[in-house]
């Protein structure tokens, strides 16, 4: 480490967990619970297997714990389907459950956030089987419903991101229901004040019961539009929050989402959440995903930070990172960016970037990007082991989405294979009954237990960083600017008052590459993170997936 880079450290300031931002240093882990580990023998991953498994999260050096959901459901689209918003599914355990595990978490110093499915629920869900009884009962409008038109077809053009109508007619009320999911998931009225009381007190049940925040999912599709207005034809297909396969991007949806009047019910969320200091994060799949990002996180009174698909997709241009990062950057009004490029809905980032080639070293160097930057990162449960897409027939197939649209279309399940634990036990540790999913034998080999005793591996190798990056506050506070480089180099610079700049050359190929970077007179390499490169004048050599950071020498 140079002397530079110590200095960098003396003046990083204050702690983080004194900052009421701290959220913008920190790093969230996601944990899908069916598929982290099983604790009892049913083949489902559970809250006590999560809570086993909370000194390994804790040693990956992250900060924030993601738990998809976990709450009472019919499991129609696992757990999205949520049939009790303030109970533990007896799948993954009870409620004692959650709090031994909320209490260890603190104990290490790590903070929860749960999901929040808010926009729809179970069609099991008493709301919702009270609300269909009848056109005069208490809930009767605590749902989207709409009589047919005269030749008794859905009221509009509106479509499921499943597949089909999102119109789903019922024989009870005579009616349709609006289900921008599955029919089985019927979407609630927002416009309903009751139902947003409902939810605000869902909410604050598990903030009293210690939560640190919320990921609130698909929190575009909080309200439609009143007139029920026909969606016009998209300009350019969206193929960036959904498959190309489905005919859902081929509308704008500016009626069925993203409604304006879902800013107000930010600000009411945000009140609840400053009570308890506690933070949130929105799951952006809109058309333009950057400005309602943008959006959504203004002016310091609705989320906190937001995600979007925009680096799930196929494309890993240096480009495309930099234009993404670019135009958040130009249009954020005082929010953060979360930037993801995993989760448990698309293809693993090993094989939507990497190729069928791609070694641990390409995970490395894209955990590396991604902690360089601006932004909160959020890492994907089995990235640190480099896990590469399960690649499933359609025999064992649970996703909805993959059996409607196979095989153009895999679905989800790819991506949500148990985590491999011990490499010599049954179910490479996940289970000692029969997995909901299979575990593939490539998991299998790149399993926590080898990777452990292999300083070199991608799971220490992401341990080693993760840490390294906590010492300087560029990294984690900094302005971001980008620099021109031949592709597939990502070349930019983190700059924060006061201290030397950190500039960073991120080489995504697969070969070699030399090139000419004036910006790197007057900084010096950095040492500690242990990826390669070099610099020789102006001339950097970065080796297949390496890289260069540097440091400012200042006078």
């Amino acid at each position: 480490m140079s002397d530079l880079h110590e200095k960098s450290e003396q003046k990083s300031g204050k702690n983080s967990a004194d900052r009421t931002d701290w959220w913008r240093e920190a790093v969230i882990y996601q944990v899908y619970p069916r598929s982290y580990l099983d604790t009892n023998g049913d083949g489902v991953g559970d809250l006590p297997g999560i809570t086993a498994k909370l000194d390994y999260i804790a040693s990956l050096g992250v900060d924030i714990v993601w738990i998809s959901p976990f709450f009472t459901s019919p499991m129609k689209d696992f757990g999205y389907d949520v049939s009790d918003y303030c109970n533990v599914d007896p799948l993954f355990g009870t409620l004692a459950d959650f709090d031994r595990l909320i209490q260890r978490a603190h104990t290490l110093g790590l903070k929860i956030m749960i999901d929040q499915v808010l926009s729809h629920t179970s069609d099991a869900h008493p709301w919702f089987v009270e609300s269909r009884s009848s056109r005069t009962n208490s809930k009767e409008d605590w749902y989207v419903w709409t009589d047919p038109q005269a030749d008794g077809t859905p009221p509009n053009n509106w479509m499921s991101i499943f597949g089909g109508s999102a119109w789903q007619w019922d024989t009870r009320r005579l009616q349709y229901y609006l289900h921008n999911f599955l029919t089985s998931q019927p979407d609630m009225n927002f416009h309903q004040p009751a139902v947003q009381q409902a939810h605000l007190d869902n909410m604050r049940f598990w903030l009293e019961r210690g939560v640190d925040g919320f990921r609130l999912d698909a929190c575009i599709f909080h309200f439609h539009d009143q007139q029920l207005r026909n969606n016009p034809p998209a300009v350019k297909q969206n193929t960036t929050s959904v498959s190309a396969v489905n005919p859902y991007g081929m509308q704008a949806h500016i009626y069925d989402n993203t409604r304006p009047e879902n800013l107000a019910f930010f600000e009411k969320v945000r009140c609840l959440l400053n009570e308890y200091d506690a933070i949130s994060i929105g799951e952006i799949g809109s058309d333009d995903a950057l400005g309602v990002m943008a959006e959504y996180t203004a002016d310091n009174n609705k989320l906190h930070m937001a995600y979007s698909f925009n680096l799930l997709t196929s494309d890993k241009s240096a480009q495309h990172i930099r234009s993404q990062v670019e135009e958040f950057e130009r249009r954020v009004l005082g929010g953060g960016a979360s930037w993801s490029v995993g989760n448990h809905d698309v293809t693993r980032v090993m094989s939507r970037w990497g190729g069928a080639q791609a070694t641990p070293e390409f995970a490395k160097l894209v955990l590396a990007i991604q902690l360089s930057l601006k932004g909160t990162p959020c890492l994907y449960q089995g990235d640190e082991l480099a896990l590469v897409e399960a690649d499933l027939p359609y025999e064992v197939l649970q996703d909805p989405v993959g059996i409607t649209f196979w095989p153009e279309s895999k679905g989800r399940d790819g991506c949500r294979t148990p985590m491999p634990w011990d490499a010599a036990s049954v179910n490479a540790g996940f289970s000692e009954g029969k997995p909901w999913l299979p575990v593939p034998a490539e998991h299998r080999a790149a399993a926590a237990s080898l990777q452990e005793s292999d300083p070199d591996s991608a799971l220490n190798f992401s341990r080693h960083i993760l840490h390294w990056r906590k010492q300087i506050p560029q990294l984690t506070r900094g302005d971001i600017t980008f620099f021109a480089a031949p592709e597939p180099v990502l070349a930019l610079r983190r700059s924060l008052d006061g201290m030397p700049g950190v500039i960073a050359a991120f080489n995504l190929g697969s070969e070699a590459i030399t090139f000419d970077w004036p910006e790197v007179s007057g900084y010096v390499a950095m040492s500690g993170h242990r990826l390669h490169g070099d610099v020789q004048g102006t001339q950097v050599s970065l080796p297949a997936y390496g890289a260069w950071f540097g440091i400012q020498i200042q006078a």
